[in-house]
């Protein structure tokens, strides 16, 4: 009676469990890598799928063989015939030594060798294949702050956008990332996979995509207070659009200069998701700022933006109100 009534109190407190499977399916989900929207990301979860399924493969027949044999040789007038005598078999020694040898090979080879090769973030196959001897592809200085995403476009006279990227569709694009703070990581889930951000160092990392859209880009790495708002949509567009953005923002009057920069690198949580955009700004304001950070600089942050978040927060609401 005890026994039944708990069974039935557990049967409804465990209902929810059912939920979990969905728990990844809401906007911003993990989920995201896997819908791969660029070379870089498709290929990362082809491997990555290829690596599960080979060793699932193994796990699982393993797992279905100790049912099997649990079942053969359960106790009872039905149980398999017992070999006292037996103590080798060269079946099962090729079978115990060969399959994972194999397999083992297999993913040093289609995983390790190839996978590398293809998501190597200073020189992807996946992206560079995709190069034309006619076709210019696209070069981005990313800097990192605290707590921003500075994109410079320095072939299209130094335009510069904060916390939005946009590129061109079928068009492989190669980055330069260096960070003012501390070390964050740059990532697109469905575009490009992760690399470290690095103050007074410089990263490199490349993606191309064939599908138009807006995809969410985040700081991957825990860095301080304003990580949560560390976000940055990227935007792939056609060709044609993409050269109307660029002439729309090389007649931008804003500049900025290495002192703006400054000023634009102090802390700040960009709750509003601003994009504040420059028609141009300094040429080598990149190797400027790594050269600086490899010096000493150092943007403080004020103690009141991590000791009383919810102040600074209210301050940010009536600014953006104003």
């Amino acid at each position: 009676m005890l026994f039944r009534k708990f069974t039935r109190r557990g049967k409804y407190a465990l209902a929810p469990a059912l939920t979990l499977p969905l728990a990844g399916c809401a906007k911003g989900s993990p989920w995201w890598i896997f819908d791969p929207k660029g070379v870089g990301a498709h290929a990362s979860f082809i491997y990555m799928m290829i690596d599960v399924g080979v060793m699932l493969a193994i796990v699982g027949v393993t797992a279905l063989l100790i049912v099997w044999f649990m079942w053969k040789y359960r106790k009872g007038s039905n149980r398999g015939a017992y070999d006292g005598k037996w103590a080798h078999s060269n079946t099962l020694e090729v079978a115990f030594w060969g399959i994972p040898i194999i397999a083992v090979g297999f993913l040093a080879w289609a995983v390790s060798v190839n996978g590398s090769f293809a998501v190597n973030p200073y020189n992807p196959t996946a992206v560079t294949k995709h190069l034309k001897p006619n076709g210019d592809p696209i070069d981005i200085d990313v800097i990192a702050t605290d707590w921003q995403w500075l994109f410079i476009y320095p072939q299209y006279h130094h335009i510069a956008i904060a916390n939005k990227l946009v590129i061109p569709a079928h068009t492989p694009v190669f980055f330069r990332l260096t960070s003012t703070a501390v070390t964050t990581d740059f990532f697109v889930p469905q575009l490009i996979g992760m690399i470290d951000v690095m103050p007074g160092m410089r990263t490199k990392d490349a993606l191309m995509s064939d599908h138009l859209g807006s995809y969410q880009g985040i700081a991957a790495d825990y860095c301080g207070a304003g990580m949560s708002w560390m976000l940055f949509k990227t935007h792939v567009v056609s060709k044609a659009d993409f050269d109307r953005w660029t002439q729309m923002m090389e007649n931008n009057p804003d500049t900025m200069s290495y002192q703006q920069f400054n000023r634009f690198a102090e802390p700040y949580i960009n709750v509003h998701e601003k994009t504040p955009a420059w028609g141009r700004v300094e040429p080598g304001l990149f190797d400027h700022v790594m050269l600086e950070v490899m010096n000493g600089k150092k943007w403080p942050l004020p103690m009141f933006m991590t000791e009383n978040m919810f102040h600074y927060l209210k301050i940010q609401a009536a600014e953006h109100r104003a």
